[in-house]
């Protein structure tokens, strides 16, 4: 440099821009893993989490979902672009989630490691003027140093305590207690981050499937995911390797009130799994909406129930064919359900003509039906007068078209193309049956009960309950235990040549309530040499 040159302007180097970006991230980082920051994520979960529970999830009832969303219009269909009928897989309730855990782990390892350094440290120095603590007491005893000493080492017993000698000769115990607050405060964090992962971990091998069965014996097995009516995998599940066991579901009953309201769904099952299913051996449970059958690792939940009416169609040429498909409720209470049962004709091999001769029976059924000017409407739940209100449809259902169709309703655009036309309508009972207009008969045989089971495999359910159990107790701590210093000085008395002049002196680390009925008992029994 020559003499000529300026010298260079530190400034310039510390606002550069790599400086900025270094300062920016610095700050992000050190705002992302405070405990204020981890808190107020903590609340925007739990916010975010209030949607799942008030609105329809896809995942759980997709029909449902639907129906919310094309009753509330652009308001439903608005919610449904911002994923709030898909809260938990959601982009921001996932960004929350992983920025809390982030926000957990940054604030919890510094913090563990000053705490395991507090946890070897001595108790600190005894200030030289105690007066100015919160918490002060002064007397002079006639006991000399060494037995106001030994009493306060016995009073503080359990306290973590180092004694010391000063400068001036004057001796001090040092004492402290309460580092179960800090770990009760550790412990909550680090369940509440060990409950996160869990939860994720859940998500990953997890799977949720709801299944129809017909309450007459018939069964469920869960061999595949072929067996089930819908299936949601967890991200590492593929259905290929789910815990075999069977479920056969011999009755179901239901209670109601006067009013109509259900008291009380049961149903009788026996179920298979592990040993059994090679011995044939069937064990029986009772199975209640709240009292779900844990077996295989997985939970069989009562989650609903419907009707099936059977009915029972003879062709010209005497050939019979009985079904029961299940029909769903058109409300929450079973009063009115509507469906549609479908049928093939027989002895049919040409697949046209076959398609120009399907049946299709639909309408509503009532478990309690009244007619009303020929029109059926439902008294209630209870099945005391079981009827239908049918549509008989013949032409071709869309049964070959190859694409999936809903088994409660019929292809309407085969009705619009004319390819299928209603050609009986009737309300009929148990028993009755309508003749349609090339003889074939079909007769309605009755009703009989369908439950729909959802079967959950959580692995992790075990660590939730365990992490949950973990931040209680963690946080029952940090609230019950409080942190608090003493020390006691002790000085000969110079002046009167006998006797000892003690000081006690106090500070509460954190709230110091109840803190000062403790140190006052605490230094009378010092100062006094007397147990209270």
């Amino acid at each position: 440099m020559t003499a000529t040159e300026a010298p260079p302007d530190p400034k310039r180097y510390r606002n550069s821009p790599a400086q900025r970006v270094l300062a920016l991230l610095r700050n992000t980082w050190r705002g992302l893993t405070a405990m204020r920051t981890a808190l107020i994520l903590l609340f925007l979960l739990a916010l975010a989490a209030l949607p799942g529970a008030l609105l329809p999830q896809r995942t759980l009832n997709a029909p449902k979902t639907a129906q919310y969303i094309a009753d509330h219009g652009w308001w439903g269909t608005l919610l449904d672009r911002l994923q709030f009928f898909d809260v938990y897989s959601s982009v921001w309730f996932s960004a929350i989630y992983l920025l809390l855990m982030i926000s957990l782990v940054g604030c919890l390892l510094p913090r563990s490691v000053e705490y395991f350094k507090a946890m070897g440290a001595k108790p600190v120095l005894t200030p030289r003027n105690l007066s100015r603590l919160p918490h002060f007491s002064r007397a002079t005893t006639p006991r000399d140093a060494d037995e106001v000493l030994a009493a306060a080492r016995t009073r503080l017993k359990g306290w973590r305590t180092v004694e010391r000698e000063e400068a001036d000769g004057a001796r001090s115990i040092s004492a402290e207690r309460g580092y179960l607050r800090e770990t009760g405060n550790l412990v909550f964090h680090f369940a509440m981050l060990g409950l996160i992962i869990a939860f994720a971990l859940g998500k990953m091998y997890t799977y949720e499937g709801q299944v129809i069965v017909q309450a007459n014996g018939s069964q469920f097995c869960n061999s595949g995911i072929y067996a089930y009516d819908s299936f949601t995998p967890g991200l590492r599940v593929d259905g290929t390797d789910l815990e075999p066991f069977c479920v056969k579901v011999n009755d179901f009953s239901a209670e109601f009130t006067e009013a109509g309201q259900p008291v009380q769904y049961k149903s009788h099952v026996q179920y298979q799994s592990g040993a059994d299913l090679e011995t044939g051996t069937w064990r029986d449970y009772l199975l209640e909406v709240n009292s779900p059958l844990r077996t295989a690792g997985d939970r069989v939940y009562l989650l609903g129930n419907g009707y099936s009416p059977i009915f029972t169609i003879t062709w010209p040429d005497g050939t019979q064919r009985t079904q029961a498909t299940q029909w769903r409720p058109t409300d929450g209470t079973g009063t009115l359900n509507e469906g549609a049962t479908k049928f093939d004709p027989p002895g049919i091999t040409d697949p046209f003509e076959r398609r120009t001769k399907q049946l299709a029976i639909t309408g509503l059924f009532a478990p309690d039906g009244l007619l009303h000017g020929g029109v059926l409407t439902g008294g209630g739940p209870q099945m005391t007068n079981p009827m239908v209100a049918v549509d008989v449809m013949r032409g071709d259902l869309g049964l070959d078209s190859g694409q999936s169709q809903s088994i409660f309703s019929i292809d309407q655009s085969m009705v619009d193309d004319g390819r299928l036309a209603r050609v009986a309508r009737s309300n009929l009972t148990a028993g009755q049956t309508i003749t349609l207009d090339d003889g074939t008969a079909v007769r309605f045989d009755g009703v009989q009960r369908y439950v729909s089971l959802q079967i959950s495999h959580d692995p992790t359910q075990t660590y939730v309950l365990g992490f949950a159990v973990a931040m209680l107790l963690g946080l029952g701590l940090s609230l019950v235990v409080k942190r608090r210093r003493l020390w006691v000085r002790v000085v000969p008395d110079g002046e009167a040549g006998t006797g000892t002049v003690v000081e006690v002196g106090g500070l509460a680390r954190t709230d110091q309530a109840g803190y000062g009925e403790e140190f006052t008992r605490i230094a009378d029994e010092l100062l006094t040499g007397k147990r209270r």
